[in-house]
């Protein structure tokens, strides 16, 4: 199996807190892997150090072999990203907002691509609506697409159904999936079932450790 994610003696620290001490663990390719723990556990830390977001403290972490610190733009490039607080442009439409996203990754088939998405996220009957007037769950969708629309061989995504009704919760399990069956998976929760539903397996941190 290739190894799509490893992270080595990973810790970081916020002034005296460790918000995540000495983490090792590897995600082969293909894995969709659930990341468990309390609120304030160090998920969302080790996430956003992964992609990129924000340096360790000390340690390693590699995605597709590359030191995701020396390689910080290759390794953007290989990752598609669904923070917690998912930031999308309100007051853009749906399909405006993903041509310009398709656009930031310099996409040669963007029309398409949004297309491609749009359909794949189950947007259709959304595409000419602002942003603003979607549901939560409809703004994960578009959060989702937004993640995958740069096709990444990695998709990290943190708490990605909270907040959202059961139906939504339900539609949006299926939609990561199917989406996982040709990607590597790292979602984060603090929910067992969740966990239950969609990963090959499990990794549980509390107290960043």
């Amino acid at each position: 199996m290739d190894l799509s994610i490893q992270v080595e003696h990973l810790s970081k620290l916020y002034k005296q807190q460790k918000a995540i001490d000495d983490l090792n663990f590897n995600i082969n390719s293909g894995e969709i892997v659930g990341f468990l723990g309390p609120n304030g556990a160090g998920k969302t830390t080790t996430m956003k150090i992964l992609t990129g977001y924000i340096p360790p403290s000390s340690g390693k972490a590699f995605v597709n072999g590359l030191d995701v610190e020396e390689n910080a733009i290759e390794v953007r490039k290989l990752i598609g990203y669904l923070p917690e607080h998912n930031p999308l442009y309100t007051d853009m439409y749906v399909k405006e907002y993903l041509e310009f996203v398709a656009s930031i990754y310099k996409l040669s088939n963007k029309k398409q691509r949004v297309d491609d998405m749009i359909e794949l996220t189950g947007l259709t009957l959304e595409r000419h609506k602002k942003i603003g007037q979607l549901s939560k769950g409809y703004r994960q969708r578009v959060g989702l697409a937004q993640a995958i629309i740069h096709n990444p061989k990695v998709l990290i995504l943190d708490e990605p159904t909270s907040g959202l009704d059961p139906n939504q919760i339900a539609e949006i399990r299926n939609l990561i999936t199917n989406i996982g069956k040709e990607k590597t998976v790292l979602l984060s929760t603090h929910i067992m079932q969740e966990v239950e539903a969609m990963c090959t397996r499990v990794m549980i941190i509390n107290k960043g450790v």
